[in-house]
């Protein structure tokens, strides 16, 4: 009766944290999604130009790609629970103060602190729910927490652009607090830790270099063609050699650089999200300005189409997480990415007079594709690694879709300085942002297919090793 009693209390437990990680891992997709649709309005008041409106997407995922290793590490070290409560609150208040910004670079500034507060919740969202869940409950509750990214995804282009429309895009970031709010509560009422600390030195060295690492490899990527940008890019490179060396010599790294070394499935499935997210995340931010500047839309009508692909993610993300319960991750994880290739190959036509039907037969085969392969992904490097490492590991895989994303954008906004310049978007640049959005989807395109290939490797090498046992 008694050991009743405590499996439901654990079973209770295990309920109200994925409550809680849902409503975290829903917040930060909200948030990018519904700003997006904004970025034209806020560039209308703020006068700033292509590359400036960029930023204001760019620097969240900048500071939340940076911090993200380290904590993961930390909450390793000091307990999940901490960290994540303390990332909620930053989150918070960052997003409440962004909705009073006087300026763009203001705003940037407190979208870098919502970045901080972001990589304290992602790093501990998936790695509580593998380190609560057994085994065989994984694929399908990682698959709710995929759904609840992509459901925020959904959700933000249309409440953003009906927000935008009627109220101004600083109502968006004041919609968002109470949600906050509500993720802060529902914490501070969890029973418990949720990992247990292992009092172990934190590697504040190798944080530093990888975090001075990554701002140098993003920042010399949007500063391209000039050559600073391109000796940022070498110094980035050279910093990434010496963190490597920094973590496999000293004796609490941040990062356990050997499981890339050691782990072909973490390796291999790492390098899969990175290239699927540097390929699709600029979507929604091309086609937002393609639908308001080329074809004149306003944000509420331009939301309302770019829902179709995350509605189609949410929809299908738990049944795709089940799926990899069942048939090799790989499988899934790889037909996914070629749809994506498809998906974006499809948005490299368009033109000024494509039919509204086109792109969202674009949007739906291109969410088909990503949330086939997101959730399996998920699961096969969370699988992959041992309960120690879950934090770790979690961290890694959030880096990798953070540094994804950035390279994504780093790579429009690459195109945009070469192509439209730091300019205003009035209709003169109209065409040359046309030229942009186009070039950019054949490269995520071609990156797409590399991917799969990626995706394929780690199914091959598992095959071996089993082999060999």
């Amino acid at each position: 009766m008694h050991t009743h009693f405590q499996e439901e209390r654990a079973a209770s437990n295990r309920r109200n944290i994925l409550i809680i990680a849902t409503v975290a891992s829903f917040l930060t997709p909200f948030m990018s999604s519904s700003i997006n649709i904004a970025l034209p309005v806020i560039g209308a008041e703020f006068a700033a130009d292509a590359v400036m409106l960029g930023w204001v997407q760019t620097a969240f995922l900048l500071a939340s790609a940076i911090f993200l290793v380290p904590f993961g590490r930390l909450a390793d070290i000091k307990g999940m629970k901490k960290v994540f409560l303390t990332g909620i609150t930053i989150f918070t208040i960052s997003t409440l103060i962004c909705g009073l910004s006087p300026s763009v670079e203001v705003l940037i500034a407190l979208r870098m602190v919502q970045g901080v507060g972001t990589a304290m919740t992602a790093v501990t969202a998936v790695a509580v729910l593998t380190a609560v869940f057994p085994p065989g409950e994984r694929g399908r509750v990682l698959g709710i927490n995929v759904a609840a990214v992509y459901t925020g995804l959904s959700m933000g282009p249309f409440l953003g652009g009906v927000l935008t429309h009627h109220l101004g895009w600083r109502s968006i970031f004041l919609t968002v607090v109470p949600l906050g709010l509500l993720a802060i509560y529902l914490t501070l009422r969890a029973k418990g830790e949720w990992s247990t600390p292992r009092h172990e030195p934190f590697d504040l060295i190798g944080s530093a270099v990888y975090g001075a690492t990554l701002l140098a490899l993003m920042y010399g990527l949007t500063l391209l063609p000039d050559m600073v940008g391109f000796w940022l890019i070498v110094a980035g490179a050279l910093g990434l050699i010496l963190f490597i060396w920094w973590e496999s010599h000293t004796e609490s790294p941040v990062l356990q650089v050997h499981l890339f070394f050691e782990n072909h499935i973490f390796t291999f499935s790492n390098l899969a999200a990175l290239i699927n997210y540097s390929a699709t995340f600029a979507v929604s931010f091309l086609l937002s300005l393609y639908l308001q500047f080329n074809r004149g839309l306003d944000p509420q009508t331009a939301g309302l189409i770019l829902l179709a692909q995350p509605v189609v993610q949410a929809l299908l993300s738990p049944a795709s997480g089940r799926l990899s319960d069942r048939i090799e991750p790989r499988v899934v994880a790889s037909t996914g990415m070629g749809l994506c290739a498809a998906g974006l190959a499809m948005l490299a036509f368009l033109t000024e007079e494509t039919s509204f039907l086109y792109i969202l037969l674009s949007l739906v085969v291109l969410g088909i594709g990503y949330a086939l392969f997101s959730s399996p992904n998920t699961n096969a490097i969370m699988s992959s690694v041992e309960k120690q490492y879950y934090g770790v590991a979690s961290a890694t895989l959030a880096t990798s879709r953070q540094v994804g994303m950035m390279l994504s954008m780093g790579v429009v906004m690459m195109i945009f300085s070469v192509i439209i310049g730091r300019v205003e978007i009035t209709p003169a640049e109209h065409a040359p942002l046309l030229a942009s959005t186009t070039l950019a989807f054949m490269l995520f395109a071609a990156l797409c297919v590399v991917g799969i290939f990626f995706s394929l490797a780690r199914g091959r090498v598992r095959e071996e090793e089993l082999h060999q046992a």
